[in-house]
């Protein structure tokens, strides 16, 4: 069966010929027209909007929106923030990036309208560091709606007043966790917190309720808000309601950024129809559907099991190829949706000098907060360096298992299962490159090289 047709409700001006980033250009395609009428509205009634849409989270959790929006402590007496979640730092993913630098009034709409529906009345948009351009944009962008009255005192004059301000993070993949990332807000060192009790909605920025969301996230409000939640609720599949955009990169013909209704489309119609296969004389080897830190999928593996169809249970018999690309699905085969940044890798790839890459990201990227963590992603990182410098051990492959297997569930945040998810799905997946490598790899390391215990 062919791939369905790209729906595009986030990205409809994305790449279009002619449009630009400013606000005239913005306002032509009626925009904060949505704004201008949800300002007239209850706040109660946006936040029910959301719940009844069904939206999850699209930074990776796949947490819905409303519950989120719901767990708000709204009777602390204390002062409501939202911060919008544009540090993107999921190896694979770009659409966050691609909504920032081609249609920010599109995010700031969606932000403002948020705020509207909680009460805020001080919102930031939190960047990663090695995006300045877009943070340039973002600036310019927030002038240009403050001049216009849809940001800062008395918007379009109703008595409601919310500010919008851009902050720059240092370019460290744990701000991506929400709570790391408000202590960096805080202008401190971003080591996630405890939960419990620092749960944002209750204990957030300035240790009042905060509500952290995603750049697609809150651009999709922006739909609901327009259309209402019933309408968004039919888009997608039962539990995963809307579209979401897939950034597909590696050894495919046509990689690049593309959106669909969540769960209507499976990895092989992503992967051949609109991706063009793989490149040319070259076989698919493997895929990772959900960014970085999910797990990998090996093409040729089949997965047998039952999953809820309605109210009555199903049986599946899945390919690699035939998984729906939805955060269920994914889940019920041992991967994750997660930030949707699809990497592919052909039978040209060695996945011992794959994972080795990664791993050296991760041991980067550790806070270091937490012993498990901070030490195992480093064993992992110094072992397949070995491995990919020709100085492995017999028992490296052994060893390698033994420490991916010790990090998850002894750290704070969700870095550690993070950090230890590809390697414990690299070995279960091609175990046998790994125990052979000793034997298959002997080019001696660089001159230079320090030596690795």
């Amino acid at each position: 069966m062919p791939a369905p047709a790209q729906t595009r409700i986030i990205f409809r001006h994305i790449d279009e010929p002619g449009y630009t980033r400013d606000l005239a250009c913005y306002l032509r395609h009626d925009g904060y027209a949505v704004l201008r009428q949800a300002v007239t509205r209850p706040p109660a009634d946006l936040i029910e909007e959301v719940k009844k849409s069904g939206l999850r989270g699209r930074g990776g959790a796949g947490f819905p929106c409303g519950v989120k929006w719901g767990l708000v402590d709204r009777k602390s007496g204390k002062p409501i923030y939202l911060i919008v979640n544009a540090d993107e730092s999921e190896p694979g993913t770009f659409k966050d990036r691609a909504i920032i630098h081609q249609d920010p009034h599109q995010l700031i709409e969606g932000t403002m309208i948020s705020c509207f529906a909680n009460n805020v009345q001080q919102a930031y948009i939190y960047i990663r560091g090695e995006m300045p351009h877009g943070a340039r944009i973002l600036e310019q962008a927030i002038a240009e709606a403050r001049a216009a009255n849809f940001v800062g005192p008395n918007i379009l004059g109703t008595g409601y007043s919310c500010e919008l301000f851009v902050h720059r993070g240092a370019g460290a993949y744990i701000c991506g966790e929400e709570t790391g990332l408000i202590e960096s807000l805080e202008g401190k060192r971003a080591n996630p917190r405890i939960k419990p009790p620092y749960f944002p909605a209750v204990l957030g920025l300035y240790q009042c309720p905060t509500i952290v969301n995603n750049v697609e996230t809150l651009c999709h409000v922006k739909y609901i808000a327009q259309h209402g939640g019933a309408a968004f609720s039919q888009i997608g599949t039962p539990g995963n309601t809307g579209t979401r955009i897939f950034c597909v990169s590696g050894h495919v013909q046509r990689p690049g950024y593309y959106e669909f209704p969540a769960g209507t489309i499976t990895l092989g119609q992503l992967l051949y129809d609109v991706c063009g296969g793989p490149l040319p004389g070259r076989t698919f080897k493997a895929v990772i559907p959900g960014g970085s830190s999910a797990k990998i999928l090996r093409f040729g593996e089949r997965f047998k099991g039952k999953r809820k169809v309605g109210a009555a249970l199903v049986d599946y018999d899945w390919g690699v190829e035939d998984v729906p690309m939805d955060f269920d699905s994914l889940g019920m085969i041992g991967t994750m949706g997660g930030s949707g940044g699809v990497i592919v890798m052909d039978d040209s790839v060695r996945m011992v000098d794959a994972l080795a890459n990664i791993n050296a990201f991760y041991a980067h990227e550790s806070c270091g907060q937490c012993t498990p963590c901070r030490e195992g992603s480093l064993w992992m990182k110094r072992i397949t360096t070995r491995m990919v410098h020709g100085t492995a051990r017999p028992e490296d492959a052994a060893l390698l298992q033994s420490v991916a297997d010790q990090i998850p569930g002894r750290t704070i945040c969700a870095f550690g299962e993070a950090c230890s998810w590809p390697t414990q799905s690299f070995l279960a997946k091609f175990g046998d490159e790994f125990r052979q490598y000793p034997v298959t790899k002997q080019t001696p390391p660089p001159a230079g090289t320090p030596a690795l215990v």
